[in-house]
């Protein structure tokens, strides 16, 4: 059985006297332990459908399933990480990562020691006392990062979580997510505008058309890129191959989306 299904989902903006159809009729299946990039341009609906799998909008048509289970209804944890960090610079960065835990009152011993590994392991070794703003940006992501594994969820949703960040630190982050999300086995759905980011990172890239959102193509990474960690995948042969064929799709949709006819006059 899928992992995580969406059958049919569209969705609709409503306005007092309009709609906006945002998605059109999406239908995918995810396995467990599968990375997942959802690829398009700007407005192609990627967050909002994100969104949808989080069960922070309810989609006007179609389901979408955890296991079988109806997103919302599923007792599934999902954790979601965004383009910001979006710490709350009063608290330390202990109790920025322990916050969701002690919302749910169930902050324990055995939870704090995990959070200081988590931290360790993502290289913020005596951090735990320091304030946001004693960190870089990199620094910061990599607490949300560990604060959206803190409570051990089933499924990541990554909305551009590197985007605001400097090539260098990108790079090396993305080695870093790829490797904990294999070491704990984890599901991710990522949402990038990136392609190379999206080659290096996942399994397989759905790419979206716009107005309205749906889906255009699939494409499977190779398998010679997934052995890889991001940063050396982007050196292999293959890479190159895909990342062409995807820009040129991409570019044919945009100059599909240009083109206008004259009326004969």
């Amino acid at each position: 059985m899928s992992f995580l299904t969406l059958d049919h989902v569209s969705h609709h903006y409503f306005s007092k006297n309009n709609y906006t159809k945002a998605l059109n009729n999406i239908s995918m299946s995810v396995k467990e332990g599968e990375f997942i990039a959802l690829l398009g341009p700007s407005g192609c609906g990627k967050s909002t459908l994100l969104s949808i799998m989080a069960g922070i909008i309810r989609h006007t048509e179609g389901k979408v399933l955890l296991q079988g289970d109806e997103v919302g209804e599923s007792e599934l944890d999902i954790g979601y990480m965004l383009q910001q960090d979006y710490l709350f610079p009063w608290k330390t960065i202990i109790d920025n990562v322990l916050l969701g835990p002690k919302i749910n009152r169930n902050i324990t011993e055995e939870l704090k020691e995990r959070a200081i590994k988590l931290l360790r392991e993502v290289g913020l070794n005596n951090v735990t006392l320091k304030y946001p703003n004693e960190l870089s940006g990199g620094m910061r992501q990599r607490v949300a990062l560990v604060r959206t594994l803190i409570n051990d969820p089933k499924i990541l949703l990554l909305d551009e979580p590197f985007s605001a960040l400097d090539y260098q630190t990108k790079l090396n982050l993305e080695d870093l997510v790829s490797d904990l999300l294999k070491t704990y086995h984890k599901t991710a759905i990522l949402v990038t505008h990136d392609i190379g980011e999206a080659i290096a990172m996942s399994d397989r890239i759905f790419m979206m058309n716009t107005n309205p959102g749906s889906i255009a193509k699939i494409y499977d990474v190779p398998l010679e890129l997934r052995n890889e960690i991001p940063f050396l995948s982007r050196r292999h042969p293959k890479y190159q191959i895909l990342f062409d064929k995807i820009w040129n799709e991409l570019e044919a949709k945009e100059s599909e989306k240009k083109a206008v006819k004259i009326p004969n006059e």
